[in-house]
């Protein structure tokens, strides 16, 4: 996909895969506020002349395929957008009007990868997101139920 973008004097296209997560990894990203948050994240790319072009939100992290022009830094980027969602998950759903308790809602720091020519590969990886989850969790239940038929054989065996 051969995305070349245009400034004054400059083409780019710099592309990178972006992973953050809430506080202590806790499951918080569904219901309405997964619906809201994908139109909040595009809409605070954009103040940052960027553009998220493949993005999934799982119940414990994000995953984004995001477009950043070279005169922003992604650290400035990324933290504008988790700064700024933050604040308007307390406004909206913690009915909070200033955030004065110090509460942070991402945990530090994120993951970042530059995207090349590999870009359909990352579009499909956080695309399927959701599916691997489901089937990795499928597969504990699996592992988790079969160990403890093992042992009830084992415990309840003659001696």
């Amino acid at each position: 996909m051969n995305d070349v973008q245009c400034l004054s004097h400059t083409k780019w296209e710099c592309k990178f895969h972006i992973v953050w997560i809430p506080k202590c990894r806790r499951k918080m990203l569904y219901g309405q506020l997964r619906k809201n948050l994908g139109d909040v994240m595009h809409d605070l790319a954009r103040q940052k002349k960027s553009r998220v072009l493949e993005g999934h939100l799982q119940p414990d992290h994000v995953h984004m395929l995001i477009s950043i022009p070279p005169k922003y830094a992604v650290a400035q980027v990324v933290g504008y957008m988790k700064g700024k969602s933050a604040i308007h998950i307390a406004r909206t759903y913690l009915g909070q009007r200033k955030n004065y308790g110090g509460m942070s809602f991402w945990a530090r720091g994120y993951f970042v990868s530059t995207v090349g020519a590999d870009e359909t590969v990352v579009r499909a990886y956080i695309r399927d997101q959701e599916q691997e989850g489901q089937r990795l969790e499928q597969l504990h239940l699996f592992k988790w139920s079969t160990t403890e038929r093992w042992s009830e054989n084992l415990l309840n065996r003659p001696l």
